[in-house]
């Protein structure tokens, strides 16, 4: 009922268990585990959101006492591998729920049930049919989808990013880090520091003011302030970075092609947490140059550029009044927000970068967007018409 991560199979346990599996084998510092596949899904829910409400069987919950005593009593990442996701079209980016820092195996069966129970949630289902609005085929019956989970021994990170490989001989290593767990960086919580690693091993970086941060107190994760005298110093440093780049290209060489890698430090050790296909070019973020006329600005998030009526939205409360085309105004994109992406004409956060989430979406549903625009919801005015440009991270107002 369970595998060993080392023996994840794509065609079982998702292309994320795989990637992870491959990496494992090739004696690259992945956090060891084990895999619910595909199988246990399917006989414990019937693969159905109905059939998320059934407790787990008993052989599963035994299974997954043995796995977890393979660990001792250590906190655990729990996380979703399913089969339409961390594949060479569809990232899934933050489409399906992780829940990190669980102890214990009743917690974690209630962490499967949560990854299991995301697969049918509203920003899951609305990502599958990005590719057919109409949400149907008219030749076959919807296939159902099938959630693996992974469960991880948890990398209490003291830095933390995520990582895009080269495309072309010649390219640089683009990188984003932050202080603590991934979440802050791949949710777009913060606007993380941006490194690009050239070809040559040269260093261009841009260094953001990261005021929270995200860790593990017991068996919960809690957002705390960074200090001072932190929060504007590099998260990391020129060894951390050759050493990260040249990790990428080794991961990139194995799996095939250019890689969009999540990774934690701590106490000085590496680890490598995921790795998934690019799926679409990021823009350039170090070096890019405001132009003149720009009303705001922020780091290029998704090619493309888009003229609409700015909504500022801060929560689900203000989700009814975005319509079609207009370029929505938010804090940051919380995954919930994808049905969102999928009618509006660009995106602005105030915080972010370009490896994040939300960027990843955006790049996939080819609309512009611009992160890390600080009091963007304060400086852009409901109901005026903008321009923004995903390329070069500006925006204008355009006259009425």
């Amino acid at each position: 009922m369970i595998v060993a991560l080392r023996d994840a199979a794509a065609g079982t346990s998702g292309g994320k268990a795989a990637a992870l599996a491959a990496l494992l084998a090739a004696g690259l510092p992945v956090p060891d585990g084990f895999v619910i596949p595909f199988d246990s899904f399917r006989a414990a829910a019937d693969g159905l959101p109905d059939g998320l409400r059934r407790p787990l069987p008993a052989g599963l919950i035994g299974a997954l006492a043995d796995g977890l005593e393979e660990f001792g009593d250590v906190p655990v990442a729990v996380r979703s591998s399913a089969d339409s996701e961390d594949t060479n079209d569809a990232s899934g980016a933050g489409q399906h729920d992780s829940v990190l820092g669980v102890r214990g195996v009743h917690d974690v069966a209630d962490a499967v049930r949560t990854c299991w129970a995301s697969l049918h949630s509203a920003r899951a289902v609305s990502y599958r049919r990005r590719a057919d609005p109409s949400g149907t085929d008219q030749d076959r019956p919807p296939a159902r989808p099938a959630m693996a989970v992974l469960v991880q021994r948890l990398v209490d990170a003291e830095v933390s990013g995520v990582m895009f490989t080269p495309a072309g001989a010649n390219d640089g290593t683009a990188i984003e880090a932050s202080w603590g767990l991934g979440p802050s960086v791949v949710g777009g919580i913060v606007t993380p520091d941006s490194y690009r690693v050239a070809a040559d091993g040269s260093i261009d970086s841009t260094i953001s003011d990261k005021r929270t941060r995200i860790d593990r107190d017991g068996g919960r994760l809690v957002t705390r302030p960074v200090p001072a005298d932190a929060s504007n110093r590099p998260a990391l440093d020129s060894a951390e970075l050759t050493r990260l780049a040249a990790m990428g290209h080794k991961i990139a060489d194995l799996l095939g092609g250019p890689q969009d890698v999540e990774w934690a430090i701590t106490g000085g050790q590496l680890w490598i947490l995921q790795s998934r296909p690019v799926t679409a070019a990021a823009p350039q973020t170090v070096g890019i140059r405001t132009a003149p006329t720009a009303t705001l600005a922020g780091t290029p998030g998704s090619h493309g550029s888009a003229t609409g009526v700015a909504r500022v939205v801060r929560g689900a409360d203000d989700f009814h009044r975005v319509r079609r085309g207009d370029i929505l105004i938010c804090p940051y994109t919380d995954p919930g927000w994808t049905p969102l992406l999928r009618i509006a004409a660009g995106v602005v956060t105030e915080t972010g970068g370009v490896l994040c989430h939300a960027a990843i979406v955006a790049r996939e549903l080819r609309i512009p967007a611009v992160l890390g625009c600080r009091n963007a919801t304060t400086e852009i005015r409901d109901g005026t018409t903008i321009t923004i440009d995903g390329t070069t991270g500006t925006i204008v107002s355009v006259p009425s």
